[in-house]
């Protein structure tokens, strides 16, 4: 990786967008590049938001990504995504969630929550943009808790991070259990 990479991660609390930061974090550092991160989870088991901020590169010199200049956010969940939508840089990517996940703020509030509305926006919205199928995605599989990693899969094929497969797979054999492997790994590598 010759030049700075800036990654927004976003969801709610118990998606495993923190442990994603963690793993891409690892295979930076497992490659020798510098890398930086900061991550609010507030609620997070609670449902609440929950958003990592990931730089890779040299000259680094805070982990808060600038409005306007992430390369990629990986959105966990659409209404969490349209918030972070701001981060993002001209020709930016994102990969997206279609499960909506409502948040807990607007549980309390009472407020409507429409993610059709909000993955139209982002249709309308960001030019190089993937929907992920996570309904399908993890049925297929066999469990709903490898979203993150069918969402750090589709985020490696869109060619913005220099990570292939194996490397992350390799890192999740050091992170995760070994009775998670398995699923984890046909989660890296699902084709949506």
């Amino acid at each position: 990786m010759n030049n700075q990479k800036n990654i927004v991660l976003c969801g709610v609390g118990g998606q495993g967008t923190v442990l994603a930061s963690k793993l891409l974090a690892a295979a930076a550092m497992s490659k020798d590049i510098p890398v930086m991160s900061a991550e609010t989870i507030g609620m997070a088991q609670r449902g609440g938001s929950v958003f990592s901020h990931l730089r890779m590169g040299d000259n680094l010199y805070s982990p808060m990504i600038e409005t306007g200049t992430a390369d990629l956010i990986i959105g966990f969940e659409p209404g969490e995504t349209v918030r972070m939508l701001p981060y993002l840089k001209d020709h930016g990517h994102i990969v997206v969630s279609t499960r909506a996940v409502k948040p807990v703020t607007a549980t309390l509030s009472g407020s409507d929550y429409d993610a059709p509305q909000m993955l139209e926006y982002l249709k309308a919205a960001v030019p190089n943009l993937t929907l992920v199928n996570a309904d399908q995605a993890c049925a297929d599989i066999g469990s709903s808790k490898v979203l993150n990693m069918v969402l750090l899969g589709a985020a490696i094929r869109t060619g913005v991070l220099d990570f292939t497969i194996s490397e992350i797979e390799e890192i999740m054999k050091y992170t995760l259990p070994e009775k998670f492997h398995e699923m984890n790994l046909r989660a890296l590598n699902y084709n949506i």
